[in-house]
């Protein structure tokens, strides 16, 4: 049986990449597209509206920037009113065949507790996500392919929110993304939360594309990450650690701080430190997640 299923894709300010390459997804089943339109500007809404009435892909439109977890949700939402049997995230600037899609869809069909993802590639080719670890020591992540050097440290698993597919009953279940995290570890969070519940995290050998970053227009040449980007993994670091650590961890995680967030920006690379934009993001992602240590200490004091 080829389960009902729909593509959710998230939009903002970004319909020309997206309709590129949705126009090479076919949701399996009986199945639909969803265009989320996190409003940007007037123009923007109508290219979207146009291209959903050129295409058939259904959108919702919503009157604000929810975020990817906000908008995921919103797209989710319809999707189970329409009788969506599996849901099926997908990035704007990513792609994925339909014979890979229409696999991706029946393994989380056929493991209802499963969040299914595929081997993820870059532009070029490169293996872009084969599976991710966070490290419970301190915050920090790194690819499956780096365990032999971190060997005997604490980890849990997560899957990336680039593509992924879950049934219909565990996103219930789930509830959706935590919409507190905005941008960036929404899916550290619900991986996390898939594991709580004795499901699994499967990376599949099928393969989707991602020619990350081309949805931030304030990412400049020559450096491989944004500023949005910098800002909410250093930020939503601190307030995973909140969400899901006891106070030990949090002490620990933030202790970590400096280091680890400097290790996040120079993913970017030596050259953009002459501008003043990742300085930017370090600064203010340090300070608000410094917020949410503040502010969960004094829940606990509180009590």
């Amino acid at each position: 049986m080829t389960p009902r299923t729909a593509v959710v894709i998230v939009n903002y300010g970004a319909v020309g990449i997206l309709e590129a390459n949705a126009l090479r997804v076919v949701a399996p089943g009986d199945g639909f597209v969803i265009v989320v339109d996190c409003f940007s500007s007037t123009q923007e809404r109508e290219r979207v509206e146009e291209a959903c009435a050129r295409h058939g892909w259904i959108p919702v439109l919503l009157s604000e920037n929810a975020g990817f977890g906000g908008g995921t949700n919103a797209g989710a939402t319809v999707a189970v009113q329409r009788g969506a049997e599996v849901i099926v995230g997908l990035n704007p600037d990513a792609s994925i065949d339909s014979e890979s899609l229409a696999t991706l869809a029946a393994a989380a069909f056929e493991d209802p507790l499963a969040l299914v993802t595929p081997t993820i590639v870059d532009g070029t080719g490169s293996v872009w996500f084969r599976g991710s670890d966070l490290y419970l020591d301190d915050g920090s992540i790194a690819g499956v392919s780096r365990r032999a050097e971190r060997a005997g440290r604490p980890r849990h698993e997560w899957s990336t929110g680039a593509c992924f597919a879950v049934s219909g009953r565990l996103w219930e279940l789930l509830g959706g993304f935590d919409e507190d995290y905005f941008l960036y570890w929404e899916d550290v969070d619900l991986s996390r939360r898939v594991l709580d519940l004795g499901g699994s995290l499967r990376t599949l050998a099928v393969t989707a594309v991602h020619d990350e970053g081309q949805t931030h227009p304030d990412a400049v040449r020559g450096r491989a990450k944004s500023e949005t980007y910098y800002y909410h993994n250093i930020r939503n670091r601190l307030l995973y650690a909140v969400k899901h650590g006891d106070g030990e961890m949090v002490e620990r995680w933030w202790r970590a701080t400096p280091r680890v967030s400097w290790q996040i920006v120079l993913q970017g690379g030596r050259a953009q430190l002459r501008s003043i934009a990742p300085w930017r993001a370090l600064a203010r992602g340090m300070r608000d997640g410094r917020r949410a240590v503040v502010d969960a200490r004094s829940r606990r004091q509180s009590r």
